[in-house]
C-alpha cells in the first residue's frame, strides 16, 4: 500500500511497482488507508509522515497494533528526531525525498524476504524453533510452553530484530491495545521470564539496553 497525498507522486510510484510486477493499493489519507488496510492484506506500506488528516506516525502505530506489517516511510521531513520517531514505532526503515526508485525496490525487496511467504510467520535457528500460527515452542528439541503474553512478546522482537524496542512502545502493543496498563516492572517480568525459557549459555536472543528497552539479536 501507497500511503502518500501527493497524487502525483503516488500515482508514479503505483505505476513503477506495478512494472515491477507489485499488486499495489493506493491511499491518500490516515483515513483511506484505514480502510484499505482494513479490506486486503497488505504486505508492506510505504508511508508519508505529512498527511492531511494527521502524521504518518499514528497510523503505523495504529497498523502494527492490528498485526506486524512492515512500513517503509517515505517523506521529506529530514530531521533526525522524526526518523528515530519512525523506528522506535517499528519501521523497517525512513527514506527521505527526493530519492531513487532503484534504492527503493532494492530496499523494498530486501523487507519483503525477510517476512514469510502466506503470512506463516515462523523463527527457525537449530536451537529455537517457533510456529507463532500453532503458538508452538521447541528448545533445543523440546516442547516449551509459552503464556499467550510471552508469545505476543516474542513474535514481536522477532519481526523487529535488530531494532531498539523501546519499554514504551512494548507496553503500548502488548498491554495497552487491549485496555490493560502494567508498568516497566512488569514488562521486565514477563521478559525475564521468556529469556529463562528460551535461552541458556550458548543461545542469547534478548538484550537489555539499559535505560531505554530491548533488542532481539537472535
Amino acid at each position: 500500500m501507497v500511503v502518500e497525498d501527493d497524487r502525483k507522486l503516488n500515482r508514479s510510484l503505483c505505476y513503477a511497482l506495478e512494472k515491477e510486477g507489485y499488486s499495489v493499493n493506493p491511499a491518500y489519507s490516515i483515513e483511506e488507508a484505514k480502510a484499505v488496510y482494513l479490506q486486503g492484506r497488505i504486505r508492506l506500506i510505504l508511508l508519508d509522515v505529512n498527511l492531511p488528516d494527521g502524521e504518518g506516525f499514528s497510523f503505523c502505530k495504529w497498523a502494527k497494533s492490528y498485526r506486524e506489517v512492515p512500513v517503509l516511510f517515505l517523506t521529506a521531513r529530514d530531521l533526525e528526531e522524526d526518523a528515530l520517531t519512525g523506528y522506535e514505532l517499528g519501521a523497517e526503515d525512513y527514506v527521505t525525498k527526493p530519492f531513487s526508485m532503484k534504492i527503493l525496490l532494492k530496499k523494498m525487496n530486501v523487507i519483503l524476504n525477510r517476512s514469510v511467504s502466506d503470512g506463516h510467520l515462523c523463527f527457525d535457528d537449530g536451537f529455537l524453533n517457533v510456529d507463532f500460527q500453532m503458538a508452538k515452542t521447541m528448545v533445543g528439541g523440546q516442547e516449551c510452553v509459552l503464556t499467550p503474553t510471552e508469545i505476543r512478546l516474542l513474535k514481536q522482537f522477532v519481526t523487529n530484530r535488530g531494532q531498539l524496542l523501546t519499554y514504551e512502545v512494548l507496553l503500548e502493543r502488548i498491554w495497552d491495545i487491549n485496555g490493560q496498563f502494567v508498568d516497566k516492572h512488569t514488562l521486565a517480568v514477563n521478559v525475564n521470564r521468556l529469556r529463562r525459557k528460551i535461552e541458556d549459555q550458548e543461545h542469547r536472543y534478548i538484550s537489555n539496553v539499559y535505560g531505554m528497552g530491548y533488542q532481539w539479536l537472535g
